[in-house]
């Protein structure tokens, strides 16, 4: 069974990539956003633009949800003109938000009523590896419907991998970044310690990226310290979010 109609709601930094990931592998697409302006992007597109979850629906085999949190999660799905408003016919839904084990849980149990499918699938990475289909994706629920849109995050990811049932991804997705955290806290202390006592950045930098502790996320962020580059690529809040 090819699934070729996908429809995406969340444009944020992360979903708009990963939507020009999916045009240029020839999907059709269907977007839904609650900013206007953030479907600016795709205005010489051939997408279509829905008013709301609910119509989006309608025109897709799967729908992706790349939002910020578990709230907005509950609007797409309960909201006025939500998800659950609409017809599923054995559609799947996917949601890629990094959000709690238990709204996953929440929205499979009313997703199931209406005769749905529910996977739970976050990534990890920034918008980087999303610009470039190089996401680490975790799923979590029934591992058949995670077979079935494979080749999607095929598209968005060079590594996916189901671990377990609804919620599983979540909370894989949020162990990660309490790990991601710990990291990009301590490489902060150690360079901001080393300087005080009079030890160059990029000496210090250049042992640790030659040391057991050297790894991909280091290596990132020392380059980024080093040019002085500390702009945004995730939102405090949201990591606040994660680890509370």
């Amino acid at each position: 069974m090819n699934l070729t109609k996908i429809g995406w709601i969340g444009l944020g930094k992360m979903g708009v990539p990963m939507v020009q990931n999916l045009i240029n592998a020839g999907y059709e697409l269907s977007l839904y956003n609650r900013s206007k302006k953030a479907l600016a992007s795709f205005k010489h597109t051939d997408v279509n633009i829905a008013e709301s979850p609910k119509s989006l629906l309608a025109d897709c085999e799967v729908v992706i949800i790349m939002v910020s949190d578990d709230e907005a999660i509950e609007q797409v799905f309960v909201g006025e003109n939500g998800l659950l408003e609409g017809d599923f016919s054995e559609k799947i839904i996917v949601n890629m938000s990094t959000v709690s084990a238990a709204i996953s849980i929440k929205m499979q149990d009313l997703l199931i009523q209406k005769g749905g499918q529910y996977i739970d699938a976050p990534v990890s990475g920034s918008l980087k590896q999303a610009t470039e289909g190089t996401l680490v994706i975790m799923a979590g629920g029934d591992a058949a419907v995670y077979r079935k849109i494979l080749p999607i995050f095929n598209c968005l990811g060079k590594f996916s991998l189901h671990v377990g049932n609804t919620g599983s991804g979540n909370t894989a997705k949020l162990a990660i970044n309490a790990l991601l955290s710990f990291h990009a806290l301590g490489l902060a202390e150690a360079v901001n310690f080393a300087e005080q006592k009079g030890i160059n950045k990029t000496q210090l930098l250049a042992l640790i990226n030659e040391s057991a502790l050297a790894n991909p996320f280091m290596k990132i962020k020392g380059e980024a310290i080093l040019n002085e580059n500390y702009t945004p690529v995730f939102a405090l809040k949201h990591i606040v979010k994660d680890l509370q």
